[in-house]
């Protein structure tokens, strides 16, 4: 099982990515609120559903990624270490694109937007949504979105050593992302305007740098 340092961790690249979260899973959620608007009862059994589905397809990638890394390097000497340092390096690209110095994982989610496009228009058919059931669907969906956010938690997932350990790395990720989607439920625009101001950026995107770089001196030095 992942030790619970590097579970809190990757709740903390979650919480410190939210900037990021906001601009990719923004929109939908701001559908879905705005979708309920003028109908009866709260709103958060439909934020929850979507957030749940989100999370879920996460976790699930997860695992993938746990049992993929431990398949094709965990019998090799070094093979954690090889995939701990690239999971080091993807986290200081991360930073890096979130702040706006270096952009560099847009191509990767570019690549992504290949498998998105199959998927993108399930998830239109549950639109808009009504129940928290076709929530919970849309939001499974929508956790497919092209991220890099994302892929760089699941190359850190590579290396948890298994699929639990993967699994139990990105569901303590997608915790931490919880809090900032499910605030932008309710507080939408002046969330929305918040993120986008560059210093929150730099200082989000500074500090997931920094424990990428952190990270990689622990494993070099």
């Amino acid at each position: 099982m992942a030790d619970p340092g590097t579970l809190l961790a990757a709740a903390a690249v979650g919480i410190l990515g939210g900037v990021h979260c906001l601009g990719m899973c923004g929109g939908i959620v701001g559908a879905i609120s705005m979708g309920h608007a003028g109908r009866r009862g709260p709103v958060w059994p439909l934020l929850l559903g979507y957030n749940i589905g989100r999370m879920t397809s996460y976790v699930i990638a997860g695992a993938l990624a746990g049992w993929l890394g431990a398949t094709l390097l965990g019998g090799l000497p070094a093979g954690q270490m090889i995939l701990q340092v690239v999971a080091a390096i993807f986290l200081i690209l991360l930073g890096l694109y979130i702040a706006g110095w270096w952009p560099v994982l847009a191509r990767l989610e570019q690549v992504g937007g290949v498998l998105w496009r199959r998927i993108e228009p399930l998830g239109r058919r549950f639109l808009p949504v009504r129940n928290p059931g076709q929530a919970l669907v849309v939001g499974g969906l929508w956790g497919w979105l092209p991220c890099g956010l994302v892929y760089s938690v699941l190359a850190w997932s590579l290396s948890a050593g298994g699929a639990l350990e993967g699994a139990a790395l990105m569901a303590a990720f997608a915790l931490g992302t919880l809090p900032n989607l499910l605030l932008m439920g309710v507080f939408a625009a002046k969330l929305a305007g918040f993120v986008r101001r560059p210093w929150v950026r730099r200082v989000a995107g500074a500090a997931i740098a920094l424990y990428g770089v952190g990270m990689l001196v622990v494993l070099l030095v």
